[in-house]
């Protein structure tokens, strides 16, 4: 029977990319990563990794055994579920990554909600966009994610993740002080198009937000002025502000505030964005995980 222990660190260094980084989440030394995984390949008696410049890869017989370990951890998450299920307190900890308007407009609501209900279970709670936290919530780094997902853009999903939809989140175009000739509501094209020559403010490249924001923009017919990037949205909102710039804001950022700003609708099809938890599959059934999930739903 080959050890669990050495196929979990297979698994690791499939969703962690090196050996060096399996070593640091694990806190062991890189070589005795090394060292469990030969002694890993010995007992499947075939190679597992193979170099790739001054990196490896896993061969097609590693992969098998990585699907079949993923297998095994969800049986194994499953009875860890039921075990907390049969105990009358719900005890232990649950580690949340969370986006950053989520955060602020939902987990302060919903970390009161548990320590009334659940004094005793502790939860540690990371900002962290969704792009990382779910290859983290692979790697086991968290037991819960709260993501999103733009308009026309959906997300990969694993078959190893499960998602449970929160909430539809309500995107507008946010603009300094409109000039008096500015498209009116009914037009929502028009006025992302009288935009085109304006400074506007987005999230970096790469991230799901910059890609849908640059579609938007190109099927209005123009490129953005993008002069001002950040992942922080309240950042966002000053430059809008002191009208510095334009934005495509949604509403968990003014968490039933006034916004304080013009607010234009966007065209039809791209009104809201998707805000949905994850975890891995198996644990949905953990108490300490359907508590999160109850408690979110509460914040609303």
């Amino acid at each position: 029977m080959f050890d669990l222990h050495r196929l979990r660190l297979l698994r690791e260094l499939k969703h962690r990319g090196t050996l060096a980084a399996v070593a640091t989440a694990l806190s062991y030394a890189p070589s005795s990563v090394s060292q469990q995984l030969s002694q890993l390949e010995t007992e499947v008696g075939v190679p597992l990794l193979e170099p790739v410049g001054r990196r490896v890869r896993l061969t097609e017989q590693a992969e098998i055994l990585v699907a079949h370990t993923e297998a095994v951890l969800e049986r194994l998450e499953r009875a860890e579920a039921d075990i907390a299920t049969s105990l009358t307190d719900l005890t232990g900890t649950i580690r949340i990554a969370s986006f950053q308007t989520a955060a602020l407009a939902l987990v302060p609501a919903a970390l009161g909600v548990l320590r009334t209900l659940h004094p005793d279970l502790r939860v540690h709670v990371t900002q962290m966009e969704p792009e990382k936290a779910l290859p983290a919530l692979q790697a086991r780094d968290f037991d819960l994610v709260i993501a999103e997902e733009y308009p026309g853009d959906p997300n990969p999903r694993p078959a190893e993740l499960e998602q449970e939809d929160l909430l539809d989140d309500p995107l507008h175009l946010a603009l300094p002080r409109p000039p008096a000739d500015s498209p009116g509501p009914d037009r929502p094209t028009a006025a992302l198009r009288a935009l085109a020559d304006h400074p506007w403010v987005m999230e970096p490249e790469g991230t799901a937000a910059r890609h849908w924001a640059m579609t938007l923009c190109r099927n209005a017919g123009f490129e953005p002025d993008v002069r001002f990037e950040t992942t922080d949205l309240l950042l966002q909102l000053r430059l809008v502000e002191e009208q510095h710039a334009a934005a495509l804001l949604p509403d968990l950022v003014w968490n039933g505030r006034d916004p304080g700003v013009a607010l234009r609708p966007l065209p039809r099809g791209q009104r809201t964005r998707r805000v949905f938890t994850v975890v891995r599959r198996g644990s949905s059934r953990h108490p300490a995980v359907r508590a999160c999930r109850d408690a979110l739903r509460r914040a609303l």
